[in-house]
């Protein structure tokens, strides 16, 4: 139960975190290509893979729920799939297949390489 509630909190920092971020870079980038959701990603796939690519060392730091929290319930909520596949849907849909097609590879290859950084270099 006391995973569950960390979770639960672990969720509602990395939803409530997302959404500032998104709010705050759509404010700044007026662009076509969605900005705060790669942000969100990018920043969560190097952080995901510095929290469960190092599991010593992270044990050390924090272990059982404090752990969930963050992975299954920080993390979980403030990187987004779904929207990252809506708003590349969406972008092709208004005409520009290419913008579409790129943040889905940009997302991809980008969050890949981040996460081995974290896990191989760090």
């Amino acid at each position: 139960m006391v995973d569950l509630v960390a979770v639960g909190a672990g969720g509602f920092l990395g939803a409530t975190g997302r959404y500032l971020i998104g709010r705050l870079l759509g404010k700044i980038w007026r662009k076509g290509f969605p900005l705060g959701t790669f942000t969100v990603n990018m920043l969560g796939s190097f952080a995901l893979g510095l929290l469960m690519g190092h599991p010593h060392f992270i044990a050390t730091i924090m272990e059982g729920s404090a752990r969930v929290a963050l992975s299954v319930g920080f993390m979980g909520s403030f990187t987004t799939y779904s929207t990252l596949m809506y708003e590349s849907f969406m972008l092709a849909e208004r005409g520009n297949l290419f913008l579409g097609a790129a943040n889905i590879f940009l997302s991809i290859s980008t969050g890949l390489l981040l996460a081995w950084l974290a896990i191989y270099c760090f």
